[in-house]
């Protein structure tokens, strides 16, 4: 793709094509100029092609006056709390999260460390020769786990966890999740197989924790005799989860298994955003506690989370967020959530997972002009008539048990078509149904 991907997420683009040195310092350059006074934290995901940027970055907002903190290579929570730990004015982390290794990317921080939504690109016009300020300080942010694992640890029962001695393989896949990972999970007293752990970003598989990416790994957890797999993606805000008998429980399972964890201890209300599993929503139903979904977008979930109080949330990618230790999905949270429920209820992993609600995704696109948008979730609507329409991002409708989900993309001209329901037949049909509508029009 020649052109930048600006979403909610942050900007990504393939470096030297899309995404150059110059594009990278513009976009922070602007950023930095929409903050208070005080220092910017900058971080990079392990990719090979970041240290450029990284530079590119800093030279521009020293020479615009701001103070650097060089955390180096972290993950997207980490970062986040050394945001807050640092009382910071804000953050930027070079990041294209699960893309490839030919894109990077940048996601931009706020002082209360979450994820700024990008709702403007922050682009300079090319050409532009910014004006010069005193020159701001560069200095390098010389321990970064401490804070984060501290968070953890007041969250879960530390001892407890130890005595246990799980046994862990973390694919860390080369990227930024093996610099607090490893820390963690032997603070928690694991036997721990660290795959990936040299965080340079030649990636030994595609960089998204799909269950066709780790094939490899689900082949060699039960080969290692190891309790649990976990599989991070580039910037460890993902995790997807393997069983102990090398069963691939993926990503929307890490978030519902945290939320059941959580609710048993501190029941209060969830957020997740509206193409995340109704697995999450039946368990809030299933401890009596309030359950809103937000559009899609970390941003856009911590919103609806800070506006209900919630006390866990997330997105069915694997993002769990606990607002206690911060405002970012963080794997390194649901990692040490899942380990503690596997030790307090005594319980292999796989057996916490066959107790969630059961259902089935599906999930297909479509190429469809935005001018006929709104027609096109009419006619959808008015297709599927007893089910309750929404509009939370896009179009969803809902039956008791089942839902349907509509909605274009941020940056190509297709419908994204998901659906869930409690037979794979029936989840197929609701998209097969959506989609032969469209194509009417």
């Amino acid at each position: 793709m020649s052109e930048l991907i600006i979403s909610v997420s942050g900007l990504r683009g393939i470096v030297g094509a899309s995404l150059t040195e110059r594009v990278a310092a513009d976009y922070a350059r602007a950023f930095a100029s929409h903050l208070p006074e005080g220092p910017l934290v900058v971080t990079r995901d392990g990719r090979a092609n970041g240290p450029p940027l990284a530079d590119a970055i800093a030279e521009a907002l020293t020479a615009a006056g701001r103070d650097i903190l060089d955390a180096g290579i972290a993950a997207t929570p980490t970062t986040g709390i050394l945001v807050r730990e640092s009382s910071a004015a804000g953050g930027i982390q070079i990041s294209a999260s699960h893309n490839p290794a030919e894109y990077n990317g940048i996601k931009l921080f706020g002082a209360e460390g979450r994820v700024v939504p990008v709702r403007q690109t922050y682009l300079q016009a090319a050409g532009t020769d910014p004006a010069r300020a005193p020159g701001g300080v560069a200095s390098e942010y010389e321990e970064t786990r401490t804070a984060h694992w501290e968070a953890i640890a007041a969250r879960v029962d530390v001892d407890k966890i130890r005595q246990a001695h799980i046994s862990v393989l973390l694919d860390a896949n080369h990227g930024s999740g093996s610099i607090l990972g490893r820390y963690l999970l032997e603070q928690l007293g694991c036997k721990v197989l660290l795959r990936g752990e040299s965080a340079d970003g030649h990636f030994a598989h595609l960089p998204e924790p799909t269950a066709e990416n780790l094939a490899d790994i689900c082949r060699e957890i039960p080969t290692e005799g190891v309790q649990i797999g976990f599989c991070q993606d580039p910037d460890a805000d993902r995790l997807a989860v393997i069983d102990e008998q090398g069963g691939y429980l993926g990503e929307e399972y890490t978030l519902a298994l945290c939320v059941d964890h959580v609710l048993r201890k501190h029941p209060g209300p969830v957020v997740t955003n509206c193409s995340t599993s109704r697995m999450s929503e039946d368990l809030a139903l299933r401890y009596g506690v309030p359950f809103s979904r937000s559009a899609v977008g970390e941003a856009n979930v911590v919103d609806q989370m800070l506006a209900t109080e919630a006390v866990i949330g997330g997105e069915g990618n694997g993002g769990v967020i606990d607002p206690q230790v911060g405002l970012v999905r963080d794997s390194f949270i649901a990692m040490a959530y899942l380990l503690e429920a596997m030790v307090e209820r005594q319980l292999p992993i796989s057996n916490l997972a066959a107790e969630m609600p059961q259902y089935k995704m599906a999930k297909q696109k479509l190429s469809f002009p935005r001018e006929q948008l709104a027609e096109g979730e009419r006619a959808v609507s008015q297709h599927f008539a007893d089910a309750t329409a929404s509009h939370p991002d896009g179009l969803r409708l809902d039956w008791d048990n089942r839902w349907l989900l509509l909605r274009a993309s941020n940056t190509e001209p297709i419908i994204r078509i998901m659906s869930e329901a409690s037979e794979q037949q029936e989840a197929d049909r609701l998209c097969r149904e959506a989609e032969s509508v469209l194509r009417t029009l």
